[in-house]
């Protein structure tokens, strides 16, 4: 207890010292000239990448979590990648920081439009550049047709400023954390994951294109068994943590039409992502074996 609450401290003392200076240069941001807001950027990119060595030296300091991260070493920051990887626990997010910090350009995640009045969260997500996009659901397309294409234009718009520019993108494909019950409600073919859903990284792909060089397939596992909660990992009560890191090419016929609007296409997408999700099934139980 103890522990947990001193960690809690050191991340919190850690956070109030950065986002001072980097709401200050989010404000600065809204000066005109394209030259300007992209030195801005970096610094914010630059006081984010601290925060997250500082907060990983915290955990190397109070937890004796050892990271086990395999699969990065030809990892460079002026490469642009998407990671895919399954999703379990809050310490994935911890375990990808761990991964890629100062390894690969800093990660962003797509946002739900919504967020960015959230006070505070909104404008640093605003400042670090993660798009924020708008999807709207069969129902509101079918009653307003006019409408088709419009999210993944207005989301294509946001992600301009990454064109030329290094961006790590994060997508959780299974699109929750995954539990034994959600694994059964679905009925899921799989023995360690959930089902993946082909839409989102799509629209991804389709979103960044040719700005993607490559992807990072990441595959987490918690050789203890059950996946530990964050309090656990603050607690020191994570031993250890394996992040195996796959680097394959992309294949630009991945974004090459449209996925709601080709049924062929959106065919040979899920199909992708089902041969990709059997190979991480398979990893995780190789990986779980290698522990046992």
């Amino acid at each position: 207890m103890v522990r947990g609450i001193t960690t809690v401290l050191l991340l919190l003392v850690n956070t109030l010292v950065l986002i001072g200076p980097m709401m200050i240069v989010a404000l600065l941001k809204l000066f005109p000239g394209v030259v300007w807001r992209r030195l801005c950027s970096r610094w914010v990119m630059w006081i984010a990448e601290t925060w997250a060595e500082i907060c990983k030296a915290i955990f190397a300091l109070m937890t004796p979590t050892r990271w086990d991260i395999r699969g990065v070493e030809s990892l460079r920051q002026d490469t642009s990648y998407l990671v895919v990887s399954n999703h379990q626990s809050w310490v994935d997010i911890p375990a990808l920081v761990e991964t890629f910090n100062r390894k690969t350009p800093y990660f962003k995640f797509f946002l739900k439009k919504e967020l960015i009045w959230v006070p505070f969260l909104g404008l640093a997500f605003w400042a670090l550049d993660y798009p924020f996009m708008k999807r709207y659901s069969k129902a509101v397309l079918d009653k307003h047709p006019e409408l088709k294409g419009k999210d993944l234009e207005i989301t294509r718009r946001a992600c301009e400023k990454f064109q030329g520019i290094p961006v790590t993108v994060v997508n959780f494909l299974e699109g929750t954390r995954f539990t034994a019950a959600k694994q059964q409600a679905q009925q899921s073919p799989y023995r360690h994951l959930l089902k993946p859903k082909a839409g989102g990284v799509a629209f991804v792909m389709a979103a960044l294109g040719d700005n993607l060089d490559a992807l990072l397939d990441v595959t987490i596992v918690y050789p203890e068994g059950k996946p530990p909660g964050f309090w656990a990992l603050l607690c020191g009560r994570v031993s250890r943590v394996v992040v195996d890191v796959q680097t394959r090419p992309l294949n630009p016929a991945l974004w090459r039409s449209d996925y709601q609007e080709d049924p062929a296409f959106r065919r040979e997408v899920q199909q992708w992502v089902s041969d990709l999700w059997d190979e991480k099934d398979q990893r995780i139980t190789d990986l779980q074996q290698e522990q046992g």
